[in-house]
């Protein structure tokens, strides 16, 4: 009888406790300005996890996903004033916690107990990805799905915390997923151990962006304060950065990351973005393929990827990877590193150059990018902009691989390999002087976006390829100014002026025959059936409205000190920032990374980490006279 009273008043006591896990993902356990957190009843996990690393006490929105299930090992037992305890399941009060968890204004530790059980359970934290692309920035072994400490969680457009552990080498598990429902990113905290008694988790919420003059206080710069790491996402499944934390590992958007690491201030003490850059080149130099090279997708490593099938090399690859390396090199000022891998760099290099077949200075892609010769049947295009026909010589990729032949000539010389520096010195100077001759477009006067193999130019006004053929110093000032007043002039004829929304990639419809082949309707992946390509417009890649690349365009702006253009463009996207435009989902169930001209949501990744490299444009913002 006595057993079985025992094991009703253990019954009743689950019950309540379950119940009261119910009743606790209402209200926050504990909130202050810069984080907000519930925690669970039956088992060491948050359910509500909010940060606001600029302290303004914006900690309503939740992101954590619901409890899948219960872990009934150990239940909340306690709360005091900013203290919360967990026990072993049917330990007494007076036992020892296993978990403690301690909440100061801008500081969370989580310290667990090694009481003589065996079986303590990690503290769990698990993002709906839908809600929010967390991830945690920091070190990765291949293969491993653990992540080491100190690192940072990073919650775009919230902000980010540092973790630390007093216990050397500890690593934090980490996984995410996105083709599974729901979607996810989680973490889990280990226990204590015979070895290590007490482990101790300081979670220090903070923001991590550089220091510079007059942006304190200036509430147009909070997006850049709170979301300047948005651009870092590490694929746990890969041990590399990627698309976002359960996305593709992209080789040839490298280069972005590298361009924000070398102006990011540390993420803790001996952790820095550019360690990130680098772990992911190591990655690629050892073999790793990623989207943009064939045999992309045969090795997933459990990873949700969506293979490359094209038998070629994308054009922007080689040289992204090229500028990455030599930005890491004279970022972290890794000589060794540069000695040590420069054989393979070289060969990226040589690989890079080497597609100018015919000899004129230009690099060029495998796909001739005739018109009607549209990507389809596993074939993709020369870019990023890959539902677009860019084949054969490309203007924006030539832009790259001119930026990293200059890069890369500056490394060599550096490391005494003067011949090799005089060799992409000199293809530096002949892609630039064969470059304006091969794209400008005399009936629009800008760069078209290629010049097919039947020598056609394929000119729809992209914006985001006079930008950087201008900000990487491809087209003297006096041209620049022509382009620059012919782009500008042109917006404002087909009336584009939804700067929150980023920018256009082009101005005009892509044509049918100049336009990839999906299976997709319209308003998802800007797939024209018209020929004029206007019933596509607007959608994704065929005019749709985004960050990514907006930067280019902005920076040619300041660039040419054509300042108030360049601000009424990017003000606009910096209020976007702040509010954290560019992430999420819309009322359709479609993304904001893609938007139509009026503001509906035609994406489906849901974070693009390339929405974020305008963030950049606040230095020239500040620089500006």
């Amino acid at each position: 009888m006595a057993r079985l009273m025992r094991s009703r008043t253990t019954s009743i006591s689950l019950l309540l406790a379950l119940a009261a896990g119910r009743a606790a993902g209402a209200q926050p356990d504990f909130s202050s300005r810069h984080y907000s957190i519930g925690l669970s009843r039956t088992a060491p996990a948050f359910t509500a996890f909010t940060l606001d690393s600029l302290g303004h006490g914006d900690v309503t929105a939740n992101p954590v996903l619901a409890e899948g299930g219960t872990n009934l090992a150990a239940l909340f037992a306690a709360k005091t004033s900013g203290r919360f305890v967990y026990r072993m399941l049917n330990a007494g009060a007076s036992a020892s916690p296993v978990w403690e968890v301690e909440c100061t204004e801008d500081k969370l530790s989580l310290r667990s107990r090694f009481g003589g059980s065996t079986n303590l359970p990690p503290f769990r934290l698990a993002f709906n990805q839908k809600s929010r692309h967390a991830t945690l920035l920091g070190l990765m072994q291949p293969g491993e799905r653990r992540m080491a400490l100190p690192c940072v969680l990073h919650l775009p457009d919230m902000g980010s915390a540092r973790i630390t552990c007093n216990v050397p080498g500890a690593k934090l598990d980490y996984d995410a997923r996105r083709f599974v429902s729901p979607a996810f990113v989680s973490i889990a905290f280990p226990p204590a151990t015979p070895k290590h008694p007490l482990v101790e988790y300081d979670l220090e919420v903070t923001a991590i962006y550089p220091d510079l003059a007059g942006i304190e206080k200036d509430p147009r710069f909070d997006g850049f304060r709170r979301s300047f790491l948005n651009i870092f996402q590490v694929n746990p499944r890969l041990q590399m950065l990627a698309n976002n934390a359960s996305s593709d590992i992209v080789p040839f958007t490298v280069f972005e990351y590298s361009e924000v690491a070398l102006r990011a201030p540390p993420l803790a003490k001996g952790l820095t973005c550019l360690d990130l850059v680098r772990m992911t080149l190591d990655r690629y130099l050892a073999g790793t393929k990623g989207y943009g090279q064939p045999g992309y997708g045969k090795v997933t490593e459990g990873a949700d990827i969506v293979p490359w099938t094209t038998p070629y090399t994308s054009a922007d690859t080689y040289p992204s990877l090229l500028i990455a390396a030599c930005n890491y090199i004279v970022g972290a000022k890794d000589w060794k590193w540069a000695k040590t891998n420069y054989t393979r760099l070289a060969d990226w290099a040589r690989e890079m150059m080497e597609t100018d077949r015919d000899g004129n200075g230009l690099i060029e892609y495998a796909a001739s990018g005739n018109y009607g010769d549209r990507p389809t049947a596993g074939r993709r295009p020369s870019n990023w902009w890959d539902t677009i026909n860019f084949g054969h010589e490309d203007a924006y990729a030539n832009a790259l691989a001119y930026r990293a032949c200059l890069l890369f000539a500056k490394v060599t010389s550096e490391l005494g390999h003067k011949e090799d520096s005089a060799l992409y010195l000199g293809k530096a100077q002949r892609l630039r002087a064969a470059y304006v001759p091969a794209f400008l477009n005399p009936e629009t006067g800008i760069l078209a976006g290629w010049r097919s193999a039947d020598g056609t130019l394929h000119d729809y006004w992209f914006t985001f390829v006079n930008g950087v053929a201008i900000a990487y110093g491809l087209v003297d000032d006096n041209d620049a100014r022509r382009i620059m007043d012919n782009l500008v002039r042109k917006m404002a004829q087909v009336g584009y002026t939804n700067f929150n929304l980023g920018l256009p990639g082009n101005l005009v419809p892509v044509h049918k025959g100049d336009y990839a082949f999906h299976n997709t309707p319209p308003e998802v992946h800007g797939v024209p059936r018209l020929e004029d390509g206007s019933d596509g417009f607007q959608f994704y890649e065929n005019g749709g409205a985004t960050g990514c690349f907006a930067y280019f365009t902005v920076k040619a702006l300041y660039q040419i000190g054509r300042v108030q253009e360049a601000r009424r463009i990017f003000n606009p996207i910096l209020r976007s920032y702040a509010a954290g435009e560019f992430q999420g989902f819309g009322p359709n169930g479609l993304s904001k990374d893609w938007r139509d001209w009026s503001g509906g949501c035609h994406g489906y990744e849901g974070f693009l980490v390339d929405s974020y490299l305008a963030l950049l444009a606040v230095y020239d913002e500040v620089n500006a006279k």
